[in-house]
């Protein structure tokens, strides 16, 4: 377990408090020096744990905002279950007119917790018409992983699109001799993630702490 200063973590929002708990290690950052010793003592007590649970970690300190805890997966390239469906699966460049008009179309929220605003590989996407309807891309990290977003209409949701279009998105990745990463919090985007073969080995969660 191992929490350092890091105002500028990528794990985290700037000048939060990021934690991820992956196969049984711990890696926190904080903002500043004086945050070590707290929340080093706090997270002792989840080390050695057969379950670490993340959601115990802002009860306990003075925590002004939380993002999370959301489990981390990923997965083998020999785990892959590829979607082979007759839905048409279209490449766009990340920036296409069509995706922006997706994420305008969805509330706040779902637009942030997708992250598609932040893909650097292409978009790939299913219409209803005209519209997207549905989108996956991602963004590599350090050459090493390719973190997946993906974003489905809310009144599309529940036909195979999420998975149809994050298994094209994997496909690319696993092209590039990257490793696949899965976020998510709710339910249903863990659900399509287990579907094409992710393994779930973590989670993460972000804290803006007080005084």
């Amino acid at each position: 377990m191992s929490v350092v200063v890091s105002p500028g973590s990528w794990l985290c929002p700037p000048r939060w408090t990021g934690v991820v708990a992956l196969d049984g290690a711990i890696l926190a950052t904080v903002p500043g020096s004086e945050l070590v010793e707290p929340l080093r003592d706090l997270l002792l007590d989840q080390v050695g744990r057969a379950d670490i649970d993340l959601a115990q970690v802002p009860a306990e300190l003075p925590a002004l905002d939380v993002l999370g805890p959301a489990t981390l997966a990923y997965l083998a390239a020999g785990d892959f279950s590829a979607v082979h469906a007759d839905t048409e699966v279209e490449a766009l460049p990340a920036g296409h007119p069509d995706v922006r008009a997706l994420l305008a179309s969805v509330n706040g929220r779902d637009a942030d917790e997708s992250g598609l605003e932040e893909i650097a590989s292409a978009a790939f996407v299913v219409r209803g018409g005209s519209s997207v309807i549905a989108a996956a891309g991602y963004r590599p990290w350090l050459d090493t992983a390719a973190h997946l977003s993906v974003l489905t209409v809310p009144e599309c949701r529940g036909r195979g699109l999420a998975r149809a279009v994050a298994s094209a998105a994997v496909a690319d990745a696993l092209g590039n001799r990257l490793l696949p990463q899965w976020r998510a919090r709710p339910e249903p985007s863990r659900r399509v993630a287990r579907a094409l073969g992710f393994r779930e080995l973590g989670s993460q969660i972000s804290v803006r702490l007080g005084p």
